[in-house]
């Protein structure tokens, strides 16, 4: 079956896993967290964490402390985002684009297409990866910069409205459901790809408009 040709204005991509190869520990995350909520010695159930992702976890351990412990949420926000930050940048150290990520986004930008980056990551994580990412995007969101960030929809509609894109004008793309699931609650074109951990099946199983090997496949799909 052939794919129908897109005609977009701007292009919305995920960083870790779709544009760059970043082998964060996200267990190493979780148990950091973990052990630095238990230091406040505040009740904790175990089962209630394990569907969290780690910024969630931040959060909903600061709404903890603040019952049990008021006046220690901040100290103990401000040291997990330290922590997990400082394994982020120690990963993009490591990490690298992948191939054809510079060329895909210059030919956009030929094309008159606008690009941006939404992600949970840290900005200076993504500044040691692709330190000259603004060159080649117009722009970038990271956690930071957002009060909601992924899976809620206030990050790509930020992004949205920094770009100037219509929501039926433009793609999310990205390797994991929650990058679907962001897409389909805001009304742009969804497009899966498998360079990250989530497998076809996952991607589709939260309805993404399209699955693509890699993020610069999407060049041969545009009108």
């Amino acid at each position: 079956m052939a794919i129908k040709r897109l005609n977009l204005q701007g292009i919305v991509f995920d960083f870790d896993g779709t544009l760059a190869k970043l082998n964060i520990d996200f267990s190493l995350m979780r148990q950091g967290v973990m052990d630095l909520l238990s230091s406040y010695k505040v009740p904790l159930q175990q089962h209630a964490w394990k569907d969290l992702f780690v910024l969630e976890m931040i959060t909903a351990g600061g709404d903890l402390i603040s019952q049990y412990r008021p006046g220690k949420e901040a100290e103990f926000m401000a040291s997990a985002q330290a922590g997990i930050t400082g394994i982020e940048i120690e990963a993009a150290q490591k990490g690298s684009l992948f191939d054809g990520t510079k060329g895909m986004l210059q030919t956009l930008k030929r094309k008159t297409i606008k690009t941006g980056v939404i992600t949970r990551n840290c900005l200076s994580a993504v500044q040691v990866l692709f330190p000259d990412i603004h060159q080649y995007t117009h722009a970038v969101i990271t956690r930071e910069q957002v009060p909601n960030v992924k899976p809620h929809p206030e990050h790509l509609l930020m992004m949205l409205d920094t770009l100037g894109v219509p929501a039926e004008k433009a793609a999310m793309v990205g390797d994991h459901p929650m990058d679907i699931k962001i897409g389909k609650d805001v009304g742009v074109y969804t497009i899966g790809v498998l360079t990250g951990h989530s497998r076809r099946e996952a991607l589709e199983q939260v309805g993404a408009d399209l699955v693509l090997d890699a993020a610069t496949d999407i060049l041969a799909i545009l009108a």
